[in-house]
């Protein structure tokens, strides 16, 4: 068993589009229309094959709730490893992203918090050893 789909529930389907490939580095690879929405994902352009990542409408009612609770208490909806936490924290700033959490270690790994501009906070994580 392998995970084959994860998602993050977004605001604006294309912002977080543009966002999650201009800005994160991340590449198109679905953008199917569904009537009003679209089945769009991306992935790591590292692993094209891998994991595909459904930026996926958050129109349902549970949706806006959950996020704002999420963001309330400073917790990410989800973690996307990287190699280095800090220059990838001083390209992000360099761009224009937010972050809530500095990088900072945390035992075995490095972390740092950031705002997707679509309604969640997004953790950068890199592993020691």
């Amino acid at each position: 068993m392998r995970i084959n789909l994860t998602s993050v529930l977004v605001d604006d389907q294309a912002k977080a589009l543009a966002f999650y490939t201009d800005v994160l580095g991340f590449v198109k690879k679905e953008d199917i229309p569904i009537g009003t929405d679209r089945w769009l994902t991306v992935v790591s352009p590292e692993d094209p094959g891998g994991t595909e990542l459904v930026l996926e409408p958050s129109g349902h009612p549970a949706a806006t709730p959950f996020k704002e609770a999420l963001v309330a208490d400073g917790i990410p909806y989800t973690s996307f490893a990287v190699d280095d936490v800090r220059a990838e924290h001083k390209r992000l700033s360099d761009l224009g992203v937010t972050f809530t959490q500095e990088p900072m270690d945390a035992g075995p790994v490095t972390v740092a918090v950031f705002d997707d501009t679509c309604g969640n906070l997004i953790q950068i994580a890199q592993q020691h050893g």
